[in-house]
């Protein structure tokens, strides 16, 4: 299924959450119960947070690759003091998009 088939809705100011995401499925696939349909999304979203947790990457054709970076120690600055503050190394997940996701972001709206 697309991706512009899950996201159709576009407000500004609108974050979609989980609650909301298993609402759009369930409308797209009445026949399935809503329990159904939120242990498929807990079982991704877990089985997601347990490779990026050992270090894999997680490649979604057509969307984007999740991944872990290393973030090496440094010194930093507190904002509001300008004191010197050390940040610790310390492991960071990042996001790559992939190519038909930017495009369909990028986008201009039809007026």
């Amino acid at each position: 299924m697309p991706v512009s088939a899950i996201c159709i809705d576009r407000h500004v100011g609108y974050d979609m959450t989980k609650k909301d995401l298993i609402k759009k499925i369930q409308t797209m696939l009445p026949d399935f119960p809503k329990r159904d349909i939120n242990f498929a999304v807990n079982i991704v979203f877990e089985g997601m947070k347990r490779a990026l947790s050992g270090g894999e990457k997680i490649e979604i054709r057509n969307f984007g690759v999740f991944g872990v970076t290393e973030r090496k120690s440094r010194v930093g600055r507190n904002p509001k003091t300008g004191a010197e503050v050390y940040v610790p190394a310390r492991n960071a997940v990042f996001f790559k998009t992939g190519k038909e996701l930017m495009e369909m972001v990028n986008r201009k709206p039809d007026s």
